[in-house]
């Protein structure tokens, strides 16, 4: 069934499958959501609601951000409650509600360039605090495939165990986000998973977004990142429920990502083919790219249900309907770290 509405996207991104279910069937008590106001979030606490409904239990679902740019009434009105926090205010988390699950989704990424002492704060400091709060509490927190730098493509893509090599101060907080919690879950017996997402893809925003507008707009292709992988955003918000059963100490990793190895220059030439539009490149390919193999996750939490050419397909028909966009750029072409 085609998508035609952001009402139609919303409840897409937010189905939960049997898989999800079932994990949080066998959760107790409360599920908080730190960060929640973020592109993933929404959708993500939205399902949380709807696996917990569908259990049949009566569970709160807890949204928490500053909400800078809104988004409460939506959340409320979907069944998850909101409190407005800021998460770097150690007064303001220590009045937060006790959570037995927690979901961190907080961090820093666009705008760290210039502003790297916020960064490490948001992605380096901020799970300590949440660690000592919630040290009663299961984690599972979100990081970044960027932790590992570049991998060669031939390779298929960097392993949960393979040495970890930031570039860019963005990166490097995130490691030092990992390695907080990893510290945390250790000295304190918390049960944890850390997630290393890239890209998680809502029509709205994305790579394959990201690609599809500039053929679209006719803008030039940076080839510098050629090769890249994606996730449609409902089966990462699936999947991040199922990790409820792999949890902890020290932290479960998992790379949280589709099984395909796109090649930028072959999206961009299907989007050119299906539009009847030239499309233009510049510079060229390397042999490493930033990728990440998904057998962990194929393997421990289940196959996404959209593959990779239906999720392209999906893309295209968004764009050529006018659907509206977020315009939050993934800059997923950056090969020098800086965002």
């Amino acid at each position: 069934m085609p998508i035609t509405t952001e009402t139609d996207l919303e409840d897409r991104l937010s189905e939960p499958t049997s898989e999800a279910i079932d994990a949080v069937s066998a959760l107790t008590g409360d599920v908080l959501l730190l960060g929640v106001a973020g592109k993933m979030g929404p959708s993500l606490a939205r399902m949380v609601r709807r696996a917990l409904d569908a259990a049949g239990k009566k569970s709160r679902v807890i949204g928490v951000a500053r909400f800078s740019s809104g988004g409460e009434e939506w959340l409320r009105s979907h069944g998850v409650e909101t409190i407005r926090c800021d998460l770097l205010n150690r007064d303001d988390v220590a009045r937060l509600p006790d959570a037995p699950n927690v979901i961190f989704m907080t961090g820093m990424k666009f705008g760290s360039t210039g502003n790297e002492a916020l960064t490490w704060a948001m992605n380096s400091y901020l799970p300590g605090i949440v660690c000592e709060r919630f040290h009663q509490s299961r984690i599972v927190a979100f990081s970044t495939g960027n932790v590992y730098g570049v991998s060669p493509v031939a390779a298929g893509g960097s392993q949960e165990d393979d040495p970890l090599n930031p570039l860019g101060e963005y990166a490097m907080s995130c490691l030092g986000r990992e390695r907080m919690f990893g510290h945390f879950s250790r000295t304190l017996g918390i049960p944890l998973a850390i997630l290393r997402l890239n890209y998680a893809c809502d029509l709205r925003y994305g790579v394959l977004v990201d690609l599809a507008t500039k053929v679209w707009n006719d803008q030039p292709v940076d080839l510098a990142m050629g090769w890249f992988n994606t996730i449609w955003q409902g089966d990462a918000n699936a999947l991040t429920l199922a990790t409820f059963r792999h949890m902890n100490s020290p932290p479960w990793v998992v790379n949280l990502t589709g099984p395909e190895q796109l090649s930028v220059r072959a999206v961009c030439e299907q989007f050119a083919h299906r539009w009847n539009k030239p499309v233009r490149f510049v510079g060229a390919e390397t042999d490493a790219a930033l990728l990440s193999n998904s057998q962990r996750c194929c393997e421990h939490l289940g196959r996404p249900r959209v593959a990779a050419e239906e999720l392209i397909d999906r893309v295209a028909a968004w764009i050529e309907r006018g659907g509206r966009q977020l315009g939050k750029p993934t800059h997923f072409e950056s090969r020098d770290g800086k965002f």
